[in-house]
C-alpha cells in the first residue's frame, strides 16, 4: 500500500471518528434526563370576560423526559376544594399558581412542576397563527347560550331570558378545519343539547383540540419553517403565564422534541371516582359541587398512578 493511500485512508478515518464523536454529542445534548415533567394547564376567560380569571379548563400534564409518553388528565372545575370552601375553578382566583399547583397535587398525589396560564385571547391567537386547525367533531351538538363577550350584563331591553346576550352555535360531526374562533367556541361551550352539554364531554373536545393543535405544529409547514416557529413562541412567551424558570427552557425543547409521536393518552376524571352530593349549606355553601365517591382521594391517587404506569 502506498504512503499516499495509508494518508488517505487515515484521514478519511479520522473524519469520520470527528464526525462519530459530534453526532454522540448532539444526540446527547438533545438527549433529555430521565424522569417524568408533570404541568397544570389553566384555561381562563382573561380580559373583558365575566370571570376573566376563573380557570374553565384544567389539565394535568405528565410526560416522560425521555419517550415522550404523555398523559393528559381533565379535571371537572366542581371539584370541592374543602380546605377553602370553594370550587377547584376559583382556586386560581383566590390564591394563584402556586396554591393551585399544590392543591390539585394533593388531589392527584402527583407533584406539580410548573403551570402554565392561556387566556382565550392567546388560545385563539396560536390556533390562527397556525393556519388552522383540523378536528374530528365526535358529535354534532347544538348550543343555545354561547355567551357574547361584553353582552354579561346587557339588559336586553327587558327581555326577562336575556337572549342578547347569547348566540346559538352549531358544529357537525365529522372532520372541521378550525379558525381561532371557531376552536374557542368549539372548547368553550357548556350549554350543549344533550350528551355534549356536560362538563365532561367539554374536557373531552379540550384533548382533542389539544392535540389537534399538536399535530399541527409538527407538520413540515410548521416544524420546518423558522419564521412560523419564532413566531410562535414569540406570541406564546408574550402572552402565557408561567412559572417556568428561563434556563429549563432548554431541557424542556428537549422534552418537547420527543413530543411528535402520537404516545399520549387522554383521560377525563369523571363519575366513576366523583359524586354529586345532595346541595348542603352547612358542607357546600349550596353549590353543585363535585367530592370523590370513596371519601377521600386515595383512590384517584391510585388511579393517576396506574394510568402514568402503564403510558
Amino acid at each position: 500500500m502506498s504512503t499516499r493511500l495509508r494518508k488517505i485512508i487515515l484521514g478519511v478515518g479520522l473524519c469520520l471518528t470527528i464526525a462519530g464523536f459530534l453526532i454522540l454529542g448532539i444526540l446527547s445534548f438533545l438527549r433529555p434526563s430521565p424522569g417524568r415533567t408533570n404541568f397544570l394547564i389553566l384555561g381562563i376567560a382573561g380580559e373583558n370576560h365575566e370571570g376573566s380569571d376563573l380557570t374553565d379548563t384544567l389539565i394535568f400534564v405528565s410526560v416522560d423526559n425521555q419517550t415522550g409518553k404523555t398523559l393528559l388528565l381533565s379535571l371537572p372545575r366542581d371539584i370541592w376544594i374543602t380546605p377553602l370552601r370553594t370550587k377547584l375553578n376559583s382556586l386560581y382566583h383566590y390564591q394563584g399558581l402556586e396554591e393551585t399547583k399544590k392543591y390539585v397535587g394533593e388531589i392527584l398525589g402527583q407533584k406539580i412542576d410548573y403551570g402554565l396560564v392561556i387566556d382565550f385571547n392567546l388560545f385563539t391567537k396560536i390556533v390562527d397563527s397556525l393556519g388552522g386547525v383540523t378536528v374530528e367533531v365526535e358529535r354534532s351538538f347544538d348550543d343555545y347560550k354561547y355567551p357574547l363577550a361584553g353582552k354579561e350584563n346587557d339588559l336586553c331591553g327587558g327581555d326577562k331570558e336575556y337572549k342578547c346576550r347569547y348566540e346559538h352555535v352549531h358544529f357537525e360531526a365529522g372532520t372541521q378545519v378550525m379558525d381561532g374562533a371557531t376552536a374557542l367556541k368549539y372548547v368553550r361551550s357548556r350549554h350543549a343539547e344533550g350528551d355534549e352539554g356536560t362538563d365532561f364531554a367539554r374536557s373531552q373536545r379540550q384533548q382533542r383540540m389539544i392535540m389537534a393543535i399538536k399535530r399541527k405544529i409538527f407538520t413540515p409547514q410548521i416544524i420546518f419553517n423558522p419564521r412560523k416557529l419564532i413566531g410562535l413562541w414569540q406570541l406564546i412567551n408574550s402572552n402565557i403565564k408561567t412559572d417556568i424558570p428561563q434556563e429549563k427552557y432548554d431541557d424542556l425543547l428537549k422534552i418537547a422534541l420527543k413530543l411528535r409521536k402520537n404516545n399520549f393518552r387522554t383521560e377525563v376524571l369523571n363519575n366513576g371516582f366523583l359524586i354529586n352530593p345532595p346541595t348542603s349549606k352547612a358542607k357546600y355553601d349550596n353549590q353543585w359541587v363535585l367530592v370523590p365517591k370513596s371519601g377521600d382521594w386515595q383512590e384517584v391517587q391510585e388511579h393517576v398512578k396506574d394510568l402514568i404506569d402503564k403510558l
